[in-house]
């Protein structure tokens, strides 16, 4: 297998917002005799909304023009010291100092590891993260190994390739993009619904359903007591009884898609996820990687939506 090559731009897919219904018309601006009489008071310009006293920690941040400081548990996990659990257990025994002194709690928050030691040994800062795109095939798992014995994806990965995590699953029978990670905390950020990135799949279907059926999941639904999110779906076109149905959505649940689909009386006998955010499939052939431009990767990070990983 050829190794992997550098994407350009994300390809052309859903942003990080989340499914969206088209807007309806715009309300019917205010003209004069609606404004009450007399003159109103000038208003100041609104600025960014900054806490009156910062924490030290973020304003020598924001002074020598670093990122936002963090907790010094989870820029230790992301270095690969250990967990965040382990992190918190070695604090309270006194392994983990700053320029000598030791750290007393697990919520110090920190702008960079500069200074930093555990058991006396200096932290080296964590490299940047990757992100790989990767055309999944069907008939392997996405799992780094599997008790029975069934192929993996880190089966039909190149050699000479990072550690690499994937962010979300496909089922052994699902096929299309993949992402790839060497950044747990990202990868983590990326899996929460809170940040609302979304996946879209094409799902071929055998059975009968309406478009109005599909544009219901749109306010979501629950199937034997678990709640399903709102859904965008569209009916692509048919053959026969066989339809191909484009959904996206952004919880990602275990089989949501499938169990979606057999909800509306619909057997998938073929799914593909076509997108994840602004990242999409495309024609990369299958089983083959891309490595995604750290760039690009700079960029989209910034559009998602703050929540601690």
């Amino acid at each position: 297998m050829e190794p992997p090559k550098k994407s350009g731009p994300p390809r052309r897919g859903a942003g990080a917002g989340g499914p969206k219904r088209p807007a309806g018309p715009g309300r019917r601006p205010a003209n004069a005799a609606d404004r009450p009489r007399g003159k109103a008071p000038a208003r100041k310009p609104a600025g960014p909304a900054r806490p009156a006293n910062p924490h030290p920690a973020r304003a020598a941040a924001a002074s020598s023009g670093k990122g936002e400081p963090q907790r010094i548990a989870k820029l230790l996990a992301r270095a690969g010291v250990a967990s965040r659990r382990k992190i918190e257990r070695m604090i309270a025994e006194g392994r983990i100092a700053q320029d000598g002194v030791p750290i007393e709690t697990p919520a110090t928050l920190l702008a960079s590891l500069h200074g930093v030691t555990v058991d006396g040994v200096a932290v080296a800062a964590p490299p940047p993260a990757r992100l790989f795109l990767f055309h999944k095939p069907t008939g392997c798992l996405t799992t780094e190994r599997d008790p029975a014995g069934r192929p993996t994806i880190y089966d039909r990965l190149p050699a000479g390739l990072p550690r690499l995590m994937p962010i979300g699953r496909l089922d052994m029978n699902t096929e299309g993009l993949l992402l790839l990670t060497t950044d747990g905390g990202f990868k983590r950020q990326m899996e929460l619904p809170a940040t609302g990135v979304p996946r879209t799949y094409r799902a071929r279907a055998f059975g009968d359903v309406s478009q109005q059926q599909l544009e219901d999941l749109f306010d979501g639904l629950e199937i034997d007591g678990i709640r399903y999110g709102q859904i965008e779906a569209n009916l692509e076109r048919r053959t026969g009884r066989n339809q191909w149905i484009e959904m996206s959505l952004t919880e990602g649940k275990n089989r949501e898609v499938r169990r979606v689909l057999e909800h509306l009386g619909l057997k998938v006998n073929r799914l593909i996820r076509t997108a994840y955010g602004p990242f999409t499939l495309g024609e990369m052939p299958v089983g083959a990687i891309e490595e995604v431009r750290q760039h690009d990767l700079i960029l989209f990070r910034k559009t998602l939506k703050d929540v601690d990983a």
